[in-house]
């Protein structure tokens, strides 16, 4: 995933997700995960001013073993919603369960509805872009 960052403002970081324990895999797995490209606010919660100003800016990459990777953006319902879009229509989007009251910290974890089922993620690198 390609992101010019000369333009982009001071919050936005790399933040990568790596697949908690769970079912069928115990001990997590870092080969199911997310790249994200967002900005945060200095406690570690998603700025969502900065998303609304750099809403292009706001990627992600989705990565599974066996599989081609997605590439997409952060984006935000009305409501306050976030979710992952990857193409028209709503059929791929992945839901970020509370990310509004999430912290992106490294070692925190969060939950990402995919394909009906819900999946937690540890927080494995926040870092200045």
């Amino acid at each position: 995933m390609t992101v010019t960052t000369a333009h982009l403002g001071e919050k936005f970081r790399h933040v990568r997700l790596e697949l908690g324990r769970e079912k069928g895999h115990p001990q997590g797995d870092r080969a199911y995960g997310y790249d994200l490209v967002v900005p945060l606010e200095d406690a570690g919660n998603l700025d969502a001013k900065e998303c609304v100003k750099h809403q292009a800016n706001c990627r992600v990459r989705r990565f599974r073993p066996g599989e081609e990777d997605l590439v997409g953006r952060l984006r935000r319902k009305p409501g306050g919603q976030w979710y992952l879009d990857y193409g028209e229509g709503e059929d791929d989007d992945e839901l970020g369960f509370r990310f509004s009251d999430e912290r992106f910290v490294a070692g925190e974890y969060v939950s990402i509805l995919s394909d009906g089922v819900m999946h937690t993620y540890q927080v494995k690198l926040v870092e200045k872009l």
